[in-house]
């Protein structure tokens, strides 16, 4: 392992590195509904036009424009065709077919008129209104052209994605492949939750990073793949690393910092890792690093559960959606008015947990008072979780967001503006916020 740099990187910077090592993985074929969150690998091209035939956007009558010349007018009806039929036979001059949503539009037909426009019998109906002249006709191919791509590779398959492709016979699309991610967490004082007991009996406590870290990569779109609790001993750190030979990326949590039995960097310099770096200036989660394991990316996270957390959200999050084919790898900052004042000692870039909301107003009452084409000011607030301890993982489960400031800002009065990253179900907020 080769040496890391004698500095602290900026949090940048840092990012920078860890996405230079990481690429997007492979393609896999996926049957549809399992691909569903996946990103498209290629181009999807259909097979198919749609719809396939011009057809009506009304219940109503298929008539032809040339006989409304005025209104009222009464024509012959002569069927129904409902939604899968087709008519027997064509609209002539002074006739109309009763037709249904999503049927085929007779020929000779070239309008539908609306059923509340109309005074229907069994042979005749009255037309009272012409307003639909030349109108309710889904053309064919408005939706899709056959031969045309569909849907385009880089595109997240969300559930309208899903209908497209199962409605042109896209049954097993080809996505990335999601990563498989390597969790190893290490400490004496470790357990699993199996364990509980020996926590009752104060000897031990629950590694909480083990649980958060595999619900944060699945939700990163990776899959976690487990490798336990090492003791703290290079030969149990080694047999645990073993297990993560067929991983796309490896997370460690803890042993990475200065302290006599943080073994992590050691062990891994003996399996022949590259060191590319292990420190950042950030609070928490300076002792952060990341190198090569035989060409897998690793990432080492420090030990106390809200570092952990945040580093993970600011690094390892980023590197997972690279992997799995995502182009947008970050969140989307918002500008957040303080309620409180914020006053830090280190020179560092600090995220702080944090509790945003919106003041006083909807969302929908922003945009509508907001000049178009300018993003909206700074119409959300935010105020700490309360004390910011890097081992309160409670501070981390009362957040939505996570506050940053900047290392030339160590005094932030209230009222003054600094940005958030929004977190889980609130990061869609960011894009009605977008700066």
């Amino acid at each position: 392992m080769s040496g890391p740099p004698d500095y602290l990187l900026e949090v940048g910077e840092a990012v920078a590195r860890i996405l230079a090592d990481v690429q997007a993985l492979g393609p896999e074929e996926r049957p549809l509904l399992e691909a569903h969150g996946r990103v498209l690998a290629r181009d999807v091209v259909s097979g198919v036009t749609l719809p396939p035939w011009d057809n009506s956007a009304m219940d109503g009558y298929a008539v032809r424009a040339a006989d409304i010349p005025r209104e009222p007018v009464t024509l012959r009806v002569t069927e129904t065709v409902a939604a899968g039929g087709f008519a027997t036979r064509a609209v002539g001059a002074g006739e109309a077919i009763r037709i249904m949503t999503g049927a085929p539009i007779p020929e000779g037909a070239d309008t539908v008129i609306r059923l509340e426009d109309t005074d229907g019998g069994v042979d005749r109906v009255q037309i009272r209104s012409s307003r639909d002249v030349l109108k309710n006709v889904r053309p064919r191919g408005e939706d899709v052209v056959a031969g045309r791509v569909t849907v385009r590779a880089g595109t997240t398959l969300g559930a309208a994605q899903l209908g497209v492709l199962a409605a042109i016979g896209e049954a097993s699309p080809s996505v990335h492949r999601a990563p498989r991610v390597a969790i190893l967490t290490s400490g004496d004082e470790l357990v699993d939750l199996d364990r509980f007991e020996e926590v009752r009996a104060g000897k031990k406590i629950v590694s909480s990073n083990s649980y958060a870290l595999r619900a944060l990569v699945r939700a990163a779109g990776g899959e976690p793949v487990y490798l336990g609790i090492a003791a703290d001993t290079r030969a149990s750190l080694r047999e645990h690393l073993a297990r993560a030979r067929d991983c796309d990326l490896v997370i460690t949590s803890a042993g990475v910092s200065v302290g006599e039995f943080d073994y992590v960097r050691d062990v891994l310099r003996e399996l022949g890792a590259e060191m590319r770096f292990w420190r950042v200036r950030m609070r928490p989660g300076a002792p952060l690093g990341f190198g090569l394991l035989g060409g897998t990316p690793w990432i080492g996270l420090p030990g106390n559960p809200v570092s952990s957390m945040v580093t993970f959200e600011l690094f390892a999050r980023p590197a997972i959606r690279k992997m799995c084919g995502h182009t947008r790898l970050f969140r989307r900052p918002v500008d957040v008015e303080l309620e409180e004042p914020v006053a830090l000692t280190a020179e560092l870039t600090h995220f702080l947990r944090a509790i945003v909301t919106s003041r006083g107003t909807t969302r929908a009452d922003l945009h509508a008072t907001q000049p178009a084409g300018v993003a909206p000011a700074a119409h959300l607030t935010a105020r700490l979780t309360g004390p910011q301890g890097s081992a309160i993982l409670t501070s981390m489960a009362h957040a939505n967001a996570l506050l940053v400031v900047p290392p030339t800002r160590p005094q932030v009065a209230a009222g003054e503006t600094l940005h958030a990253l929004l977190l889980g179900e609130d990061a869609a907020l960011a894009d009605e916020f977008a700066l």
